[in-house]
C-alpha cells in the first residue's frame, strides 16, 4: 500500500520535459561501450569506429492515435518513420526494426494484418529489416512499441551539444500541418459523433492530413547536406515542436536562440486550416509536433551553402546562454519561447 505520509506530486505539474529530468537525474554509464544514453535521439554504442545507435518509440490509442479516423496501415507506416526518425537525427543510418504491439480482444487478425503490411512498407522504402518483437495481450487497447537500431562512424556523429553562439539554426520542409491535420480530423470526427449519418469533409485538406496520418522523412536532406559539404554542429527531428525541440538543443549545448516569426516555413494548406479555426499558424508550427523534419544548426560561414540546399530555411541563430530563447514577432519585439511538451491530468 501507499505510504500516506509520502507526498504526492501530480505529473502534470512536472510535464513530459521535466518528468523526464526528474526520473533519470541520478542515471550514470557504468558499461564503458555505453558512450552516450539518455538526453539525445538515440543511444550511443561504442563498437570501435562505427557507432550503434539504438531508439525506441512508444504509441498509445486514445492518446497518440484515434482509430476513428486512422487506418492500421497508416499507423504501421508512421510508427515505423517515427522510430528510424531518431536514427536519421543523428546523422546515422537505420539498419533494423524491433516491434512489439499489446492487443485487446475487440481487433480482428485482419486488422493487424493492415497495421503489419504498413509495418512492410515502410520498412521496404526506407531499407530496413523487421528483425523481432513481441505480442502481448492488452485490457486498454492497441499499444505499439517500436525500437529501432542503427549506425553510423563516429566521427559523422551529430549529437545534440555541439551547438555554438552565433549559429544558424535551419528547418527542413515545413512546419505546423501535422498539427493543423489532426485539427481537422478532430473536427470531422466530433461532428460524425453529434450525427452518425454525417460525412466527413476533407477535400482541400490532403496535404495535411497525410502528414498526420501517414508521415515521410525527408532523408534527402541529409543526403544534400554531405554533397554540400555541411556539418550540422547540432541536430535534432521535429517531433515535440519547433519550440521544444530547439530548446533540446540549446540546454544541452549551454547556449541561448532568436528565431524569426516570418523565417518559419509554413505550408499554405496549413495556413488556410488555421484561418478556417481561429488558429495562428506559426504557433501550430511552435507546439504542434509530429511534422517529421530535421532541425540542425550550423556554422555562420556555411551560410552561402545552406542557402544552395533544396527545402531547408534558415529561422534564426544561436546565442549565448545568458541571452535567453527568444521568437522574434513581425513588430520586432521578443518573446519567450518555451516547451510545450504533454500535460495529462
Amino acid at each position: 500500500m501507499a505510504n500516506p505520509e509520502k507526498s504526492s506530486t501530480p505529473i502534470g505539474s512536472m510535464g513530459k520535459f521535466g518528468l523526464i529530468d526528474h526520473i533519470t537525474r541520478k542515471i550514470a554509464p557504468v558499461s564503458k561501450s555505453t558512450v552516450l544514453g539518455i538526453g539525445d535521439d538515440a543511444a550511443v554504442i561504442d563498437n570501435g569506429n562505427e557507432a550503434t545507435l539504438v531508439s525506441t518509440d512508444l504509441l498509445l490509442e486514445g492518446i497518440h492515435f484515434n482509430l476513428v479516423y486512422t487506418p492500421f496501415k497508416h499507423l504501421g507506416y508512421k510508427a515505423v518513420v517515427r522510430a528510424l526518425s531518431d536514427i536519421w537525427a543523428m546523422n546515422g543510418s537505420p539498419a533494423q526494426l524491433l516491434v512489439a504491439i499489446g492487443i485487446s480482444s475487440r481487433f480482428f487478425v485482419e486488422q493487424i494484418d493492415d497495421l503489419y503490411e504498413g509495418i512492410y512498407l515502410a520498412c521496404k522504402k526506407y531499407k530496413v529489416d523487421l528483425a523481432g518483437g513481441d505480442i502481448t495481450s492488452s485490457v486498454t487497447g492497441l499499444t505499439i512499441s517500436v525500437t529501432a537500431t542503427g549506425s553510423s562512424p563516429v566521427k559523422d556523429l551529430v549529437l545534440r551539444n555541439g551547438s555554438k553562439p552565433n549559429d544558424l539554426i535551419c528547418v527542413s520542409g515545413n512546419l505546423g500541418a501535422s498539427f493543423m491535420g489532426l485539427q481537422i480530423l478532430e473536427r470531422e470526427r466530433k461532428l460524425f459523433d453529434k450525427d452518425r449519418s454525417f460525412q466527413p469533409s476533407l477535400e482541400g485538406y490532403e496535404y495535411i492530413i497525410e502528414r498526420q496520418l501517414k508521415p515521410e522523412f525527408p532523408v534527402e536532406i541529409l543526403t544534400s547536406l554531405k554533397k554540400t559539404g555541411i556539418r550540422p554542429t547540432a541536430m535534432i527531428d521535429v517531433s515535440d515542436g519547433l519550440a521544444s525541440d530547439l530548446l533540446h538543443i540549446c540546454k544541452l549545448s549551454d547556449t541561448g536562440c532568436r528565431i524569426f516569426y516570418d523565417r518559419i516555413p509554413v505550408d499554405t494548406e496549413t495556413i488556410r486550416a488555421a484561418g478556417e479555426l481561429g488558429l495562428d499558424p506559426v504557433t501550430a508550427a511552435l507546439n504542434g509536433g509530429e511534422d517529421n523534419e530535421l532541425l540542425f544548426t550550423a556554422p555562420l560561414v556555411d551560410a552561402d551553402l545552406i542557402r544552395t540546399v533544396p527545402d531547408v530555411t534558415i529561422i534564426g541563430h544561436m546565442t549565448t546562454s545568458d541571452q535567453g530563447f527568444h521568437l522574434v514577432n513581425e513588430e520586432g519585439s521578443e518573446i519567450e519561447l518555451k516547451a510545450q511538451g504533454w500535460e495529462k491530468n
